[in-house]
């Protein structure tokens, strides 16, 4: 009997009691761990709920991918300049109303996709991220850019589309890079004539304004591939578009390659020269603009 007395007790130490001396001690609860592939280090907290970033994120200084996508933060702390070896930095979907200056800090910043926030403004402190590809700004409350981000000489993709911007800002036509500017559904009522200085623009997208016409020099920009003014106030389009050549068609797809021109109130014959393609419709404003 006494065996089983001296048994009991030591259950019960094990379960609730003193941890006998020779017991390893429960390991210390961590917080999120950074992952490799490759040569790359990242980190993924997607859909976590989160109103606040873990502390232990910023102490991950090696970290080259962080994706916070799709939570509920507010803010961001200036302790995002530590992690400066961020390549890839995924903010979209949540409520950020600003970002801090200190993103300046993040020199090899490649990607940002901030878009689907609550932002009004972006930091002039962005225009250090000389390396910067990618910036994604869509479904904010953003109705202009500092003009210091015309220093992003690399900058190849820009997306501003779903904000409150009335000019395309001025900086964007010193991104001498852009391949990709998407401007649609904002309070456009013109493209300015300095759209001519952005020579490697391939993909330009304006639809959903309120443009009334279509500058001249937009017919320069002979690398665009896709040109997207669907649901705005065209009444007529430039004679000097047919100079356009890599338009491949009259596209309806909102994806596909070529002129989108639907749902504008387009004066005759210019609805009916449509219907017969790109090439009727490049004859008809060639044929004119000789004429003239």
């Amino acid at each position: 009997m006494g065996n089983k007395q001296s048994k009991s007790s030591k259950e019960k130490q094990q379960k609730g009691g003193k941890q006998p001396a020779n017991a390893k001690p429960a390991p210390l609860p961590q917080g999120p761990q950074a992952k490799r592939s490759g040569n790359n280090v990242y980190l993924s907290l997607v859909l976590k709920g989160m109103v606040e970033i873990p502390k232990h994120v910023w102490e991950l200084t090696e970290l080259q991918r962080l994706n916070l996508s799709q939570n509920r933060l507010y803010i961001l702390p200036p302790a995002l300049g530590r992690l400066d070896r961020i390549v890839v930095l995924n903010l979209c979907g949540n409520r950020l109303t600003y970002l801090p200056k200190e993103i300046g800090r993040l020199r090899n910043l490649k990607v940002l996709f901030a878009n689907m926030n609550l932002l009004t403004e972006v930091p002039e402190e962005l225009s250090l991220c000389g390396k910067l590809e990618v910036l994604s700004l869509s479904h904010n409350l953003i109705s202009e850019l500092p003009l210091s981000l015309n220093d992003l000489n690399f900058l190849k993709k820009l997306n501003l589309g779903s904000n409150h911007i009335v000019h395309i800002p001025l900086c964007v036509f010193s991104m001498k890079s852009l391949d990709f500017l998407d401007v649609g559904s904002n309070r456009l009522e013109n493209i300015a004539e300095t759209i001519q200085h952005l020579e490697r623009l391939q993909i330009f997208i304006v639809e959903h304004n309120s443009i009334h016409m279509l500058p001249r020099t937009l017919c320069s920009v002979t690398a665009l591939e896709l040109l997207n003014v669907d649901h705005n106030c065209l009444h007529t389009l430039p004679d000097e578009l047919y100079l356009l050549s890599r338009l491949p068609r009259i596209a309806k797809n909102p994806m596909e390659k070529g002129l989108h021109v639907l749902h504008n109130p387009l004066a005759r014959p210019l609805p009916n020269i449509l219907k017969g393609g790109l090439d009727v419709l490049f004859s008809y404003l060639k044929d004119k603009k000789e004429k003239n």
